[in-house]
């Protein structure tokens, strides 16, 4: 699996932004992936060092729109930690320093 499959997009959200102070990073994955799998795609398309990969599955809610129920998706969330030092450009811009 080519290393822009495995990462689908970043997540953005409060605790997301909260952990980026943490040098931890918040992506959307391919369901299939695990964590050697995202570990080496966060490496060839970022540039850096990855110390930890952490994956859950979100799992989908129930929805209703009038009469008609259903599911949103479930999708698979991986928070990378980063080496000591390292950072992703990408984010630093977006990320609130309080």
């Amino acid at each position: 699996m080519d290393a822009r499959q495995v990462i689908i997009r970043p997540v953005i959200s409060e605790k997301s932004y909260a952990l980026m102070a943490d040098g931890r990073y918040t992506f959307r994955v391919h369901d299939r992936s695990h964590k050697t799998q995202i570990a080496h795609a966060v490496e060839e398309v970022f540039g850096v060092k990855v110390a930890k990969v952490r994956t859950s599955t979100v799992h989908s809610k129930p929805k209703r729109r009038g009469l008609h129920a259903g599911r949103s998706r479930s999708w698979k969330k991986a928070i990378v930690q980063l080496a000591p030092g390292q950072r992703i450009e990408l984010f630093d811009g977006a990320a609130v320093q309080s």
